[in-house]
């Protein structure tokens, strides 16, 4: 059975967040393997304005995830807006921005420079110590594996 990727994406702010984590993991998959989510990005890219930090989060995985089928360019217009997600006011969804961005260099090898600039100039003192380590692999990481794209 085919998914109804508009009902889906509607869970995707449903308030259980249980509920709208399964929708993210149905709209995941889709979008590995079709681009029957893109039509959503202008939606998602308004995600990330969202003063909620899972919606927020939601809004970065399937904006990387649809990086593949991004024909019209339309990350590469809000790219500016989804790298300051590297320093969220919330460390889990900064983290989670950094390891989604060497998927979004993978398929758009253009904004490769931009990414690193954004990685390597990261402000992460803006968070505990507990966690300013974890960012900090998470940034070394994603650095390591974009430098690999040519």
């Amino acid at each position: 059975m085919s998914l109804n990727i508009a009902e889906t994406f509607e869970l995707l702010f449903d308030k259980n967040n249980n509920v709208a984590y399964k929708a993210l993991k149905k709209l995941q998959n889709e979008s590995a393997e079709t681009d029957r989510v893109y039509p959503y990005m202008d939606r998602l890219t308004d995600m990330l304005d969202s003063g909620n930090s899972y919606v927020r989060t939601r809004g970065l995985t399937l904006l990387a995830y649809n990086a593949r089928w991004d024909k019209d360019y339309k990350i590469d217009e809000i790219i500016d807006k989804y790298l300051r997600h590297i320093t969220d006011v919330k460390p889990i969804t900064a983290r989670q921005c950094i390891k989604l961005l060497p998927m979004i260099a993978k398929y758009k090898l253009e904004l490769k420079d931009d990414i690193l600039a954004a990685l390597y100039k990261a402000n992460i003192c803006i968070y505990d110590d507990s966690m300013q380590s974890l960012v900090y692999k998470d940034i070394q990481k994603a650095v390591k594996e974009i430098q690999e794209f040519s």
